[in-house]
């Protein structure tokens, strides 16, 4: 499944789209009490965000996402980490069933899903993940933060203004971070046999304009990317429509959904 996100994307995205609190990885290695024994699975691991820092507390981690060039960036960035114990694989969620095959008779400590799960159908997901989980392990799914047009505060209605006008149409997926979406898929986990608790980490940072406008293009198919001798005067134009709005500080509500095995 090609979404758009190779390419130049790929590099914009590790350097602009925000890491996960570590809080959140702390959530995930009590709810299942991961150790060094435990494989974990991150589904839509994009750049490694989620994968790389989970792999200090267990055995090993498997990153799997459909973008060979995502994979490529996160592969480089463990190892300027230094961190050895993630494999990359080329797939999707839909993979899950040959995992299993591959695996074995070995279970898995916890399946991981970051800002990822809009892409993915999730019902058939979490129907397909429990054969892979040993007792007490469990899927955590992640939203990290609202888009940053869809925030609410001035300079981010007034971003959504310059978007709607650049691009034709309004931006408006909230890459299931809305409360619907998430209330989906916590009955989704419950109806698939999971016991759901949830851990909510917010806090406040603020954004300087080149992280701003690096995460509108880290969220565009590569297709979609203004040419960069074009690059310039959008950056003008968007900083202009901004300036009486600083500082662009930014509200990053953390919701990590934690749907535990039942034995």
């Amino acid at each position: 499944m090609d979404l758009g996100f190779g390419g130049e994307v790929a590099d914009l995205y590790h350097r602009y789209r925000r890491g996960y609190p570590s809080g959140s990885i702390g959530a995930c290695v009590d709810a299942f009490s991961l150790n060094g024994d435990d494989l974990v699975i991150d589904l839509g691991c994009g750049t490694g965000q989620l994968a790389t820092p989970i792999a200090s507390q267990v055995r090993a981690v498997i990153g799997v996402d459909p973008e060979p060039d995502m994979l490529a960036r996160a592969r480089s960035a463990a190892q300027d980490q230094g961190v050895a114990k993630v494999a990359w694989m080329v797939g999707s969620d839909s993979d899950l069933p040959l995992l299993r095959s591959l695996l074995g008779e070995q279970s898995v400590g916890a399946v991981t899903i970051g800002q990822a799960l809009h892409w993915m159908d999730h019902e058939a997901l979490f129907a397909a993940v429990d054969p892979l989980l040993r007792p007490g392990g469990g899927v955590m799914v992640v939203a990290n933060g609202i888009p940053l047009w869809l925030q609410d505060s001035d300079w981010s209605r007034a971003l959504r203004e310059w978007l709607s006008d650049w691009l034709g149409a309004g931006p408006a997926n909230s890459c299931g971070t809305d409360d619907a979406t998430q209330q989906r898929y916590r009955q989704s986990l419950m109806t698939n046999g999971f016991e759901v608790s949830k851990v909510e980490l917010d806090y406040a940072d603020e954004l300087d304009f080149d992280h701003l406008l690096g995460g509108i293009y880290s969220a565009l198919p590569v297709d979609r990317l203004p040419a960069p001798e074009e690059r310039p005067q959008l950056a003008a134009e968007l900083q202009e429509v901004l300036r009486p709005h600083r500082p662009y500080v930014e509200q990053v509500p953390v919701r990590a959904l934690l749907g535990t095995k039942v034995a």
